[in-house]
């Protein structure tokens, strides 16, 4: 599936792809400042996130819950990693086996890692207002 957007679009968009995610972990790639974090935010608004979703890039993982207080899910960004084991050592694998929403940033970072379940979001940038996203 091909989406092109816009940020006005933004909420649509999340919509439809949590929509039509095959799994609940979705890996996201695209350059930086493809709007990776952005469409997070949206996601994690459109599931009725208690607080804002913001970056995990210096802690490595953001825990979000509903407004209900239940767990939503986790916000993971591997972009200044070095290697798998940093990812390993933080107990990846206890967050991915729950059954909550998992969002991961730079997914090639950790690609031995990813559950064989999951659904990749790819964004190209466009221009400075669209974006064009592909769900595998």
């Amino acid at each position: 599936m091909n989406i092109a957007y816009t940020e006005e679009e933004l909420p649509a968009t999340a919509a439809k792809i949590l929509a039509n995610a095959a799994s609940k972990t979705l890996c996201f790639y695209g350059e930086m400042g493809a709007g990776k974090t952005t469409l997070i935010k949206a996601m994690v608004k459109e599931l009725e996130g208690a607080d804002p979703a913001s970056s995990p890039t210096f802690g490595l993982v953001n825990e979000y819950h509903t407004t209900a207080g239940e767990l939503l899910g986790y916000h993971f960004d591997f972009y200044r990693i070095e290697e798998e084991t940093e990812a390993l050592d933080m107990g990846l694998e206890d967050y991915l086996y729950q059954d909550v929403w998992i969002f991961i940033e730079w997914p090639e970072k950790i690609t031995s890692l990813l559950p064989a379940n999951r659904t990749e979001i790819h964004i190209e940038i466009i221009d400075r207002q669209s974006r064009r996203l592909e769900i595998v």
